[in-house]
């Protein structure tokens, strides 16, 4: 019996951990975490039956402590809740998928308690991927990553020499408005920025896969994961998202990993590797798709995924700028605050706002954060 600690439980990546755990009886759940959705946290609770359950919201840990008393569960709340799931005894496997910054230091805590890291949280990379690497090195740690491009990446490597690896191609789908002009842009609405063509997702991702910043912080993500070079990280536009990512060696040959754009597959793999699982549903019809296409990506009209390799080039904090930029212009913009094309500007704004921390401690980047995040408020006044 593998038991796992889900932080984000109640998010697109959490529901779907769940939905293998129904289907494989020797996964069980020894902790769940979320933000506020404390009806939903009921439901996982009841079905799962959880030793510990975390709500980050203080609010929300108190009214489901009243939902639940007639449970065994135990709530907690907060950052003080979130580490203790991280480094709880009985757990093997912390999937980490909360949204946001708040999942670095749990990530720590569960690395220095030796646990299993299925990797869905970007910012832990994004920002920090200098101090997380190098630990979990030093501690013989597994960081399994649960995106599909990273573990398209990662298959892709699977019996090869990670050291003849010439270049990564990452692929991306190139989001609901591949092929538009910037003017096309101007007046892009919520509505349209989360109707994504391929993938199911949260709103937040879908909105970064739209504007192609999530394939910036993907590729830095990419350079932590694989310790491969910006240079050799290529984006390509491949709008049927079969091809999931590849990987081309020092004689030319290149791996690659395909499959339907489905979520529980690379989740199921992380949780599982290096072991192959069955998993039910809809398997790649090559007849169907008849063709596969790919396209540069177009950097003028989308420019944040040119910020990303700006960002790398910078090093230091940069990228947590680029990041906590990203991540309020983004709420602002779902708020409805804010119009599309301006989430590229307080990106550019931010990042030129910044003096760079050559080898930032994790405060530092807690700091940046808020840092950005007032610049921004401030900049709106």
């Amino acid at each position: 019996m593998k038991k796992i600690a889900v932080m984000g439980s109640t998010g697109s990546i959490g529901t779907q951990t769940l939905e293998i755990v129904r289907s494989n009886a020797d996964l069980q759940v020894a902790a769940l975490a979320a933000g506020r959705n404390f009806r939903k946290m009921e439901e996982q609770v009841r079905e799962f039956s959880p030793r510990l359950a975390v709500m980050w919201d203080k609010e929300a840990a108190r009214e489901l402590r009243e939902r639940i008393r007639d449970t065994d569960t135990k709530v907690l709340e907060g950052m003080e809740g979130l580490l203790e799931i991280a480094v709880m005894e009985e757990s093997e496997v912390l999937v980490a998928a909360i949204v946001g910054m708040i999942g670095i230091r749990p990530t720590i805590a569960a690395i220095q308690a030796k646990k299993t890291i299925a990797l869905a949280n970007k910012e832990t990379l994004v920002t920090a991927g200098h101090i997380i690497m190098p630990l979990a090195a030093q501690e013989k740690v597994s960081i399994l990553p649960v995106d599909s491009e990273h573990s398209a990446i990662f298959q892709s490597m699977q019996g090869q020499p990670r050291e003849r690896v010439s270049r990564i191609l990452l692929t991306a789908s190139g989001g609901p408005f591949r092929g538009r002009k910037r003017e096309e842009l101007l007046n892009i609405t919520v509505e349209d920025a989360l109707k994504h063509p391929n993938w199911a997702m949260g709103k937040k991702i879908t909105v970064d896969s739209s504007t192609l910043v999530n394939k910036g912080l993907e590729v830095i993500e990419a350079k932590w994961l694989f310790d491969v070079e910006p240079e050799k990280i290529q984006v390509v536009l491949h709008p049927q998202s079969i091809i999931h990512s590849m990987v081309e060696y020092a004689d030319g040959g290149i791996m690659a990993q395909l499959g339907m754009p489905d979520m529980k597959l690379p989740i199921q793999y992380a949780l599982f590797y290096p072991d192959r699982r069955f998993m039910d549903g809809k398997k790649v019809d090559f007849f169907e798709v008849a063709s596969m296409t790919f396209e540069r990506p177009d950097l003028e009209t989308f420019p944040g995924l040119k910020m990303a390799y700006e960002a790398i080039a910078a090093g230091g904090s940069m990228p947590a700028v680029y990041n906590a930029a990203n991540e309020k212009a983004v709420s602002l913009f779902l708020s409805k605050k804010i119009r599309f094309l301006e989430i590229y500007d307080l990106i550019r704004e931010a990042m030129e706002n910044h003096k760079v921390i050559a080898e930032p401690s994790l405060e530092d980047i807690l700091e940046t954060e808020a840092a950005v995040y007032e610049f921004i408020d401030t900049r709106r006044l």
